[in-house]
């Protein structure tokens, strides 16, 4: 499911949108793909721990001091900014 853009004209209804359970289930959706992205990094820094697993401590760290936010068209913002960062690893790592 693509997230769902908000522009600045719809604010209101943005709220509504964001009050249901969509901006929950998106998150999820999310951080479910970046789990599955992460798999596919299977070396090692160079202190010998797996960037799979520094890659998922990371995405928990960021979606838990995120948990908190209200805002509606923030929440959308940070949405669309994930969605469009693990679409351009996956790209990058599909090369």
């Amino acid at each position: 499911m693509p997230p769902t853009i908000i522009t600045p004209g719809t604010a209101k209804t943005a709220a509504k949108h964001f009050k249901s359970g969509t901006s929950r289930r998106e998150a999820l959706s999310l951080y479910r793909e970046i789990l599955r992205t992460c798999k596919a990094f299977h070396w090692c820094d160079d202190k010998g721990h797996p960037w799979n697993q520094k890659l998922r401590k990371e995405a928990r760290k960021e979606f838990e001091a995120s948990r908190e936010e209200t805002d509606p068209l923030i929440i959308a913002r940070m949405l669309v900014t994930g969605r469009d960062c693990v679409q351009q690893i996956q790209q990058k790592f599909n090369e």
